[in-house]
């Protein structure tokens, strides 16, 4: 009897959990209780990724991603819309994912579905199954005449983190022969490769495929984020222009010299258009930072030794386009727009007008110029070049485009997103002759039925004066029904990166609108060491850590408090994520008791131990200068070593939230816990938010709710 009750128990349990695996999430059409910003609210709403305009350029095609709370999932599905914005329809009847649509005529629609390459009618109709890889394919491509398609697929790889013996299946320990065995969250077991089919009758893929790397091994896209935008079609079909880091182990680890890639469908051979075929590889210390070594000099300038990615042919055929920087080490280097002259090998550098880094870009029809887009004083605008190298301003808004393609012969299909709103869909009529003319229509409204039941913040732009006599920006984000007579409990929101702008972005967990909503008033400088501003105010913080950008925080939070009397001097807090999270454990001891609390999540806390603890290795040899254990130490090295959080903390005095991932391989969570244990070994007043199972961000619903909650009723506690 007991043995059949629990057989029925399990049984009921299997029909649950596939019931809950089952469930077909979608739009949100939720109904709040006030008109503030919550978490539940933010969790509702819509997210729009990845899209394409047809051919024709009448319709587009999108990607949603909605979430549910009470099933800790997500669900991505599939519109259609058209350019005017009418017409809008939900593809996606599967409570499965489809991803990554891409239009392979103007009434036929390719997208991802369990792994597989599908396809669908835009109207809805005619679902079928174009490849048959049994779930394999991660990412897809198809040729400009339709004949053939890149398709990524991941292959075993153990130079780094050996197989294990046959004979011992269970065995979970991984022996590892060198640097790189962990990126980002994951253990380096596989890498992804580009494979290339042909097409047949009603664009079926052939599941005989060639391996464009194979035999080699190296990754493509670039580990961790690198997508299918790292590669691109020649106009003719003929050819593939790729990005790859060609190396393994601790040079792959201290290195960031990618390279752009040309193969040829059929010699299969390759062509590196970055390097002369002559070029040799020089021999890098790996404790000595690359900036002082000879292969960054610029002599060098003509062999792109830094990042090189995001390849993409000129319309008529005649140019690949890339985005390139100049050092090798330097991940956040200024990133130009590169352009290769197919026929003479001849590169041109076309936005060196442009004193920050273009983020996206796209041809013109007629190949004679480029849109691409870019932050200046923290927002995100449209810029066109020709080829030339002159550089035109074509939107001032306070907002961040996202993306950018072409939509027509005159129109541009972009992404748009400010503080106060989450990303839609705009047509985009560009004017270089006359960009005060350019204009702007929103053909999206993914979450209005949310937010037009949301009161607003109100934004605001200041300007500061430094400690060293410079103007910066910062960004004051005031409540909803703002009150100047009143006072309010201010946060100094401190930026991650630490080279990432502060500019009108859109964020569902460091969400300005939310914190507003709950009664805060925030202030967001742009710090020395975002870009923006310039590359000497750009670069100034490598190296100096906790030197001028440290004093810029101070300024921003004393300029608000003594200029705008709707601050509470009081109750201020500051908070941040990754070097946000070193800011805050930095200024924990150095803040002349201007706060009443602090939250860092994912910030480094003991530099010493963080050299080598995070897995991208010429990250901590550029911004720290050196190894630790060198004797012989650049000044900057010694700077940074002597200045390292966990060494003042016989000076911390306020309560402290630490917030960390146990996935996350950037930042190691022990330096959120050894952060967190030494403020309760003080007697401080702290909490230690850890999440087994997330990375350096937060992105399952509900653990993204928990850290809302978490960090309010931390700021409701000390600022309230």
């Amino acid at each position: 009897m007991k043995k059949c009750l629990l057989t029925l128990l399990v049984l009921i349990a299997s029909i649950n959990i596939q019931a809950q695996d089952d469930v077909n999430i979608g739009r949100q059409n939720i109904k709040l209780k006030g008109d503030r910003m919550t978490p539940e609210a933010l969790w509702a709403m819509g997210r729009i990724g990845s899209h394409q305009a047809s051919p024709d350029g009448k319709k587009i095609v999108y990607q949603v991603a909605y979430y549910s709370v009470k099933h800790n999932k997500s669900h991505h599905v599939l519109y259609t819309i058209k350019a005017d914005g009418t017409s809008q329809q939900l593809l996606t009847k599967s409570s499965k994912n489809e991803t990554d649509p891409q239009w392979l005529d103007n009434e036929t629609i390719a997208y991802l579905f369990e792994g597989d390459i599908w396809s669908v009618k835009a109207d809805g109709t005619g679902r079928q199954q174009l490849s048959k890889t049994d779930g394999k394919v991660e990412g897809f491509k198809f040729s400009p005449d339709r004949q053939k398609v890149i398709i990524l697929k991941s292959i075993p790889f153990h130079e780094i983190i050996k197989e294990n013996p046959s004979d011992l299946p269970k065995a979970t320990g991984r022996l590892v022969t060198d640097l790189m065995y962990r990126h980002w969250d994951h253990y380096v077991e596989s890498i992804q490769h580009p494979f290339v089919a042909n097409v047949g009758s009603g664009y079926a893929v052939a599941n005989e495929m060639i391996d464009i790397l194979d035999g080699q091994p190296y990754e493509c896209p670039m580990e961790p984020f690198g997508g299918m935008e790292q590669l691109d079609w020649s106009t003719d079909s003929k050819q593939i222009a790729y990005t790859c880091r060609k190396k393994t182990g601790l040079v792959y680890s201290i290195s960031t010299d990618s390279d752009i890639y040309l193969y040829n469908i059929g010699t299969r051979k390759t062509t590196n258009l970055c390097k002369p075929a002559n070029y040799v590889e020089p021999r890098i210390e790996p404790t000595k930072t690359l900036k002082y070594q000879n292969i960054n000099a610029e002599k060098n300038l003509k062999n792109n030794v830094g990042y090189d990615q995001n390849p993409k042919f000129s319309p008529d055929g005649n140019y690949v386009a890339w985005l390139s920087m100049k050092r090798c080490g330097y991940e956040s280097d200024r990133m130009r727009l590169c352009c290769y002259n197919l026929k003479t090998g001849e590169k041109t550098y076309l936005t060196e007008s442009f004193d920050s880094s273009v983020d996206d870009f796209c041809w013109t029809p007629d190949a004679k110029a480029l849109y691409f887009i870019g932050v200046w004083h923290a927002t995100e605008n449209l810029y066109a070049t020709n080829l030339k190298g002159e550089v035109v301003q074509l939107t001032d808004n306070w907002a961040d485009f996202g993306s950018l393609q072409m939509l027509d012969n005159t129109r541009l299909l972009m992404e748009r997103h400010n503080f106060t709103a989450p990303a839609d869909l705009y047509v985009v009529t560009p004017n270089v002759k006359k960009p005060e003319k350019t204009t702007l229509v929103q053909i999206t409204e993914e979450n209005k039925h949310i937010l037009d039941q949301l009161a607003k913040p109100t934004v605001q732009q200041h300007w500061a004066n430094t400690t060293d006599g410079k103007q910066m920006l910062y960004w004051v984000i005031l409540p909803p029904y703002f009150d100047e007579s009143k006072e309010y409990p201010t946060l100094l929101f401190c930026e991650g990166g630490p080279q990432s702008p502060v500019s009108q972005f859109w964020s569902y967990r460091w969400n300005f609108m939310i914190m507003a909503s709950q009664g805060y008033i925030i202030v967001a400088p742009n710090r020395r060491g975002l870009p923006g501003f310039g590359q000497e105010w750009l670069e100034q913080i490598s190296g100096d850590w906790t030197g001028q950008c440290m004093k810029d925080y101070l300024s921003a939070i004393d300029d608000a408090a003594e200029n705008l009397p709707y601050i509470d001097r009081e109750h201020m807090g500051a908070v941040g994520a990754s070097f946000g999270g070193f800011s805050v454990y930095y200024l924990a001891s150095h803040h002349d008791k201007r706060f009443k609390c602090f939250i860092a999540h994912d910030g480094a806390f003991n530099l010493e131990a963080m050299y080598t603890e995070t897995e991208e290795n010429w990250f901590s040899n550029w911004e720290y200068d050196d190894a630790y254990w060198n004797r012989e130490q650049t000044e900057n090295a010694r700077r940074t070593y002597a200045n390292s959080p966990h060494r003042f903390v016989d000076k911390w005095d306020t309560p402290i939230l630490c917030i960390h991932g146990e996935k996350d391989y950037r930042i190691n969570a022990t330096q959120g816990m050894s952060a967190f244990n030494a403020a309760r070994m003080r007697g401080i007043e702290a909490q230690l938010l850890i999440f087994p199972d997330e990375n350096h961000w937060v992105l399952k619903p509900q653990n993204g709710i928990l850290w809302q909650r978490t960090y309010f009723n931390w700021l409701d506690r000390w600022l309230k």
